[in-house]
C-alpha cells in the first residue's frame, strides 16, 4: 500500500515537475540572435569592403587639387588650337635647322672658290695692270656659288620667321646669342652679294676693283664667322638627322 501511495503522489506531481523543467531550461537561440550576438563578438557589425555605414561623414582629403593652385578647368584640359600651334612651330623651326646646316655646304664652296675668281694681271712695262683675260671660270663658278647660298640663307631665314610664335615665351641661353647674331650675317648676306656683283663687273671690264667693292670679301669673312657661330651656338655638338 505503501508504494501504491508513493507512485499516485509520482503521478500527480509529473506534470508540475515537466513544466519547471521546462522554464528552467533556455530556449534555443534564434539565427538573428546568432548573428548579432557573433557581431559583437568581433569587434562590431562586419559589411562588405567600400561599403558605408548610415550616417557616416564623407571622408575628406587633405592633398590640395589643381583648383587650389590658381588653374582653371580649360587650363587643365589644354587647347587643341594651342597644341597645333606648338606643333607647328616645332616643325618649321626643324626645318629651319636643317637648311641653316645645309647651307653652309654651298658656303664653303663659296669661300674655296673665292680663291680663283681674283682678277688677272699683266704687266704694261713696268706697270702691273689688270686683265680682262684673267679667271673668268673662276668668278663664275664663285658667283653661281654665291648665288645658291644666297637662296638657301633665304629660305632658312623665311621659314625662322615664319614659325608662328607661342606666346608668354621668351629666349634664353644659347637662343639668346643666336638671335643677336642674326643682326651681323643677315646684313652681311645682303651686302655681300652685292659688293661681289660690283667687284666681279669690274674686273670683267678689266678694271681694278675699286671702291666700296673693294670690302667685298672683308664683309664675307665676317658674314661667315657670324653665321658659323650662329650654327655652333644652339646645335653643338652637331647632330644630322633627316
Amino acid at each position: 500500500m505503501q508504494f501504491l501511495g508513493t507512485a499516485a503522489l509520482l503521478l500527480i506531481a509529473s506534470p508540475a515537475l515537466r513544466a519547471q523543467s521546462a522554464d528552467a531550461l533556455p530556449e534555443a537561440p534564434t539565427p538573428q540572435v546568432q548573428a548579432v550576438d557573433l557581431a559583437q563578438n568581433n569587434g562590431g557589425p562586419q559589411q562588405p569592403p567600400g561599403t558605408k555605414q548610415a550616417g557616416q561623414p564623407p571622408s575628406t582629403s587633405t592633398e590640395p587639387s589643381l583648383s587650389d593652385l590658381g588653374l582653371t578647368t580649360a587650363q587643365t584640359q589644354g587647347s587643341a588650337r594651342a597644341q597645333a600651334l606648338l606643333d607647328k612651330r616645332t616643325h618649321m623651326l626643324k626645318v629651319h635647322q636643317r637648311l641653316g646646316l645645309l647651307t653652309m655646304i654651298p658656303l664653303a664652296a663659296t669661300v674655296i672658290s673665292s680663291a680663283s675668281a681674283t682678277g688677272g694681271h699683266h704687266r704694261n712695262g713696268t706697270t702691273l695692270v689688270p686683265s680682262s683675260t684673267g679667271n673668268t671660270a673662276g668668278r663664275d663658278l664663285h658667283a653661281a656659288l654665291g648665288s645658291v647660298t644666297v637662296g638657301m640663307y633665304a629660305a632658312t631665314a623665311w621659314y625662322a620667321i615664319r614659325a608662328p610664335k607661342v606666346p608668354g615665351t621668351e629666349s634664353r641661353g644659347a637662343i639668346r646669342i643666336h638671335k643677336a647674331l642674326v643682326w651681323i650675317h643677315a646684313p652681311g648676306m645682303v651686302l655681300t652679294p652685292v659688293l661681289g656683283a660690283m667687284a666681279f663687273k669690274q674686273l670683267n671690264s678689266g678694271e681694278k676693283v675699286h671702291g666700296i667693292a673693294s670690302a667685298h670679301a672683308a664683309v664675307a669673312w665676317v658674314t661667315v664667322a657670324a653665321y658659323g657661330a650662329s650654327i655652333v651656338s644652339i646645335s653643338w655638338p652637331i647632330h644630322l638627322k633627316f
